[in-house]
């Protein structure tokens, strides 16, 4: 068919109302902000190349950010260009390190804090940028947060603010000032961690309890202070997961701090930089980002499942580490796929730092040379990232058995550094092998904090729960009280471990006053009813079943093969409820018109999975509709489902790298706004119960623009169209 374009004539006479339209649509951006479904940070000012349209711009640190030397322009100046564009702004710095200067120089009070810094066994700070340390959180840092940062912000009118990342390093606490704050928390002299387990154990607690102590004060201090100012202000912690800091050995408040009333929700920083740590499987190391980004936001989101917290969920289409564009691609959409295999969540980081994003060159793949992000990459990342725009929660459950957990704890992060008595869990595989060997056969295993488990909501859902004390232990006797309850009412439990690792007796509470247990173990098990000495095999208590593995889990899955006990072990655990458990090499999911697809290598079958169409595939910038979709193992898929569209029967945009407005149904046209990056091009694929006559595009200044590609499919009932973006927005019309 003739896709027709507006001659000037007309376009001189209408031009004058479709800037109107514009005008109108950017004014309107800020009623769509305050929802803050999906956010993004950034220490920029607005530029036109970084206009990503989403619903808040967060602007970070009063400062800048420490790791950007091109951000150090004016707080206030920051954020008034953001708002000048429409956006909402939030606010986000860091509460372990930031481009705190003026603190740790001196110029604040006088005093030099440089010596704050959180300090290794060699003497040696641990840096985070230039005079950026990463700090022990002290009464004096604690006031400058609240005084030079909070008030500030509070004052600059922002009501939602971020603190990044409480990150105390397990290597860290030799300096001055940890031994000061462990003198005042345990009324004992500072001992060297590297020296035994329990001083290890009670190192990480104080690096635990400073940071849980400093948001607790200073979330309480930044509602206080918006209170009198007539604000409601909300305190967000954005955080990596509690696998990843185990992992990497960092010390986090994690989930305790849903317990504090000045917390209001957290932003699970999940992406390829922590998601491609390599990990054992079948005897295997190996970067398994899909499964790993799984896991990760499994954890985030259980942390506030039964406390109703707002959870946002970031990714990053690249990372801190300098890699080649197709290698930032491949795992994006790895984490991307993750992200939304979890249907509770709707609340999206789409991206940090789209400066570093859109401007900045990184290399091409096989070659020395470096370029910008391609139109292709940027495109389909915008695809992606209006996606997140649309999609919702869904009642829809991942394919596969959906009632199997693996609990974890806080404490999981107090074992990890120094080794004590040669006892290692290399690539935290005492985790990993509770989880792996299922999720790799397809079982959208979850994980379950035992911080949680006073929540009646927690094991709601849950028949089969794996547990083990060889990498965490119990903060408290009512984990068990809580576990116990559990069992007897039903559910099945199993515990896996051989508890000889050199953590097992620390001095606490199991082995405190009146209990006199060897290992946390045998207090669960007196409460469970069997022998606190439990070997292997199976037991009955009242409703419920325990089965006990006398075997470290990371042995099932640093050994090939090694997890055959393990598996069979749930195999039984879910006969002895009557269910069966189904091995597949695939996770699915639907959400509403969205389709979400992995196919994990290494698993029960090399067979491709066939995503029935007809659909588009949103992980290709040309939005190609398919009839069958074929995903094969080791990858992913993001598809749209035009059944939905064809049962409203109505025109509609269904992919779009460009965020929608103003959009306006007719009787004989179909017409909306486009806005997004300069210098990115928009690729839309748009449905319509029958042909369309012709197709307008006009800039903001009411000129004319030529389409980059226009076609009618006739098959899948839908308009394709292409043409360069403009974040001052780009009208379209359609004549119907």
């Amino acid at each position: 068919m003739l896709i027709k374009i507006l001659n000037k004539t007309t376009l001189t006479v209408i031009s004058s109302f479709f800037i109107f339209q514009l005008l109108s649509a950017q004014n309107k951006i800020k009623s769509t902000a305050e929802k803050a479904k999906t956010v993004f940070q950034t220490s920029s000012k607005w530029i036109p190349e970084i206009d990503v349209r989403s619903d808040v711009a967060i602007v970070y640190g009063v400062n800048g950010n420490p790791s950007d030397h091109d951000s150090k322009s004016g707080f206030e100046a920051r954020v008034k260009s953001w708002k000048d564009r429409g956006y909402t702004a939030h606010f986000m710095t860091g509460i372990a390190w930031g481009s705190y200067q003026d603190y740790f120089l001196g110029k604040w009070d006088g005093k030099n804090h440089l010596d704050e810094g959180q300090v290794q066994r060699n003497g040696d700070t641990i840096w985070h940028g230039h005079y950026v340390p990463y700090i022990v959180p002290q009464k004096s840092f604690i006031k400058y947060m609240k005084k030079a940062v909070i008030e500030r912000v509070i004052d600059a009118g922002i009501t939602s603010i971020y603190l990044e990342e409480p990150e105390f390093w397990a290597r860290g606490g030799y300096g001055t000032a940890f031994k000061e704050e462990w003198k005042n928390y345990y009324k004992f002299s500072w001992r060297s961690q590297h020296e035994s387990p329990e001083n290890t154990w009670l190192s990480n607690k104080l690096k635990y309890h400073l940071y849980y102590k400093t948001l607790d004060e200073v979330s309480r201090y930044a509602k206080s202070y918006g209170k009198k100012k007539g604000l409601d202000v909300k305190i967000y912690i954005p955080t990596h997961s509690l696998v990843n800091y185990s992992s990497w050995m960092i010390v986090s408040p994690e989930a305790s701090l849903a317990s504090l009333s000045g917390i209001d929700g957290y932003i699970a920083q999940v992406w390829t930089g922590t998601s491609r740590e390599a990990t054992f499987y079948n005897g295997k190391v190996k970067e398994r980002t899909f499964e790993n980004a799984f896991l990760e936001y499994g954890s985030m989101a259980s942390m506030t499942a039964p406390t109703s917290r707002k959870m946002f969920f970031l990714t990053d289409p690249i990372e801190d580490r300098r890699k080649s564009w197709e290698d930032y691609k491949k795992n994006y959409q790895a984490t991307f796929t993750a992200q939304l295999l979890y249907p509770q969540v709707e609340n999206y980081e789409v991206m940090p730092w789209p400066e570093r994003i859109y401007t900045r060159p990184y290399k091409v793949a096989g070659t020395d040379k470096e370029q910008l992000i391609s139109h292709n990459y940027s495109t389909q990342m915008q695809i992606m990232v209006n996606a997140l725009n649309d999609i919702t929660i869904s009642d829809n459950e991942v394919s596969g058995n959906n009632n199997i957990g693996v609990l974890m704890g806080n404490s999981m992060m107090f074992q990890r550094f120094p080794v004590h008595e040669n006892y290692d869990d290399p690539r935290f595989s005492n985790f990993y092998g509770q989880t792996l060997p299922l999720l790799k056969r397809g079982v959208p295993v979850q994980t379950v904090h035992m911080e949680n488990l006073g929540y009646d909501e927690t094991l709601k859902n849950i028949k089969v729960l794996i547990m083990s004390y060889s990498n965490m232990k119990p903060y408290s006797e009512e984990v068990h009280t809580n576990l116990a309850r559990w069992v007897k009412n039903g559910g099945v439990l199993i515990y896996t471990g051989k508890d000889d690792d050199p953590y097992q007796d620390v001095m606490e509470w199991w082995n405190q006053k009146r209990n006199k247990f060897k290992t946390p173990s045998e207090n669960l098990f007196q409460h469970l009813g069997i022998s606190i000495n439990a070997g292997e095999g199976s037991f009955n208590v009242e409703k419920g079943k325990v089965f006990i593995i006398r075997q470290n889990p990371k042995k099932f899955v640093m050994e090939k093969d090694g997890d055959s006990k393990f598996i069979n072990t749930v195999k039984n655990a879910f006969e002895s409820i009557g269910t069966e458990l189904k091995f597949k090499n695939n996770l699915v999911l639907h959400r509403g018109p969205y389709k979400i697809i992995a196919v994990m290598d290494e698993s029960v079958s090399e067979e491709p999975y066939f995503a029935q169409g007809p659909v588009i595939d949103l992980f290709d910038p040309r939005l190609p509709v398919y009839t069958q979709k074929m995903v094969v193992p080791g990858e992913q898929a993001f598809l749209y489902d035009l059944k939905y569209a064809y049962n409203q029967n109505k025109p509609k945009v269904l992919a779009t790298a460009a965020r929608i407005s103003d959009e306006k149904i007719e009787e004989d046209r179909y017409s909306f706004i486009c806005k997004s990056p300069v210098n990115t091009i928009n690729s839309m694929r748009i449905y319509f119960p029958s042909v369309p006559k012709t197709v307008k595009l006009m800039n903001s200044q009411g000129k004319e623009i030529t389409p980059k590609g226009a076609g009618w499919d006739n098959n899948s009932k839908t308009f394709y169209l292409q043409f360069e973006n403009s974040p001052e927005g780009v009208y379209v019309q359609f004549n119907l």
